[in-house]
């Protein structure tokens, strides 16, 4: 890979690690092993098939847990350190054996796990928002749809990784906005709640 290339790959599978960390190494892994990719660095560890199979049952809980209302939050939730720790486990693993002065690894490892909490973070807020609805598909979809997404970024990180960097780049803009939006949107709810009367006037 190209230093290019080998930037697209992190910052495609980092982003990929906050949606579905699971889906993410187990996709790698088995890319790995059909030879569509060389994974960098001491990432071939994810091969293994006691790798891939803790993955592929992890996912299989997930892929479960994230279509209930409220229980897909709690997951998330529970998943807020693990996410993250886990794409900047990768990044550190990349960049492993490969001449890098371990401070640039070490950079690499908060880079990607600070691209993996971006997308968690937008990816839990979406889902706290979606529980507002009192019908349960929308969880289905939403989960669907970030599965899909999680899909189509491995799809591009093994075939065109600079493609997968520059639709990353896109992808924070858009969940930085989101996010703001998010959270003004929760000031305001905060402040009407809070501007109304504890209890009913008494009549004169």
């Amino acid at each position: 890979m190209s230093a290019l290339q080998s930037l697209g790959f992190l910052m495609g599978s980092s982003w990929a690690s906050g949606v579905n960390l699971y889906l993410t190494v187990g996709s790698l892994g088995f890319a790995h092993r059909m030879e569509w990719i060389k994974l960098p660095g001491n990432l071939e560890i994810l091969c293994h098939p006691l790798v891939i199979a803790v993955a592929a049952v992890m996912y299989a809980i997930e892929f479960f847990a994230d279509k209930v209302p409220y229980v897909d939050s709690a997951w998330d939730t529970v998943h807020t350190f693990i996410r993250p720790v886990g794409a900047m486990m990768l990044g550190f693993m990349a960049m492993a054996d490969t001449g890098v002065d371990p401070a640039v690894q070490m950079a690499v490892a908060l880079v990607t796990g600070t691209i993996a909490f971006n997308s968690h973070l937008t990816k839990a807020t979406a889902r706290v928002a979606i529980n507002t609805s009192p019908e349960p598909v929308s969880n289905s979809v939403a989960s669907v749809t970030e599965d899909a997404s999680v899909i189509g970024i491995m799809y591009l990180v093994t075939k065109h990784p600079v493609l997968a960097g520059i639709l990353v780049v896109i992808f924070i803009v858009v969940s930085v906005w989101f996010l703001k939006k998010m959270f003004h949107l929760m000031k305001r709810v905060l402040r009407r709640d809070k501007g109304k009367p504890s209890q009913a006037p008494t009549a004169q």
